[in-house]
């Protein structure tokens, strides 16, 4: 009986490794101002299958989420969250999601628009 009861527990304990493997923590920037924006962004990325958990500071602009990586990719979660109009490191918003934010959530998007300039800052 004891080794049935052994034997039990190291499956479930097996079992629950093999499940928290394919959970995956991604931090990276988030464009955004306020608490609007934290609750947009949090929806849009939660949004994405396979996301269990997602947390934007406002301070520091970073969101942290956790997905499984065997239903989604760090570049899809970022991809929900441009289409709510936020920028990310790998998706830019469209102009036309980004002009519907309200006023205050409207962020400061001149980096990503200083392409075209050389490595001394003028434009060429």
């Amino acid at each position: 009986m004891k080794t049935k009861v052994l034997s039990l527990v190291s499956m479930f304990l097996l079992g629950t490794s093999m499940v928290f493997a394919q959970t995956k923590i991604e931090k990276f920037e988030v464009k955004g101002n306020c608490g609007m924006c934290e609750t947009r962004i949090e929806k849009a990325a939660n949004s994405a299958e396979g996301v269990s958990k997602a947390d934007w500071v406002q301070e520091t602009k970073m969101l942290s989420v956790a997905f499984d990586s065997t239903k989604t990719t760090v570049h899809k979660v970022q991809m929900a969250i441009a289409k709510v109009g936020h920028d990310t490191p790998m998706h830019k918003a469209t102009d036309e999601v980004y002009y519907t934010l309200p006023g205050c959530c409207k962020y400061d998007r001149t980096e990503a628009k200083k392409e075209g300039t050389g490595n001394d800052g003028h434009k060429h």
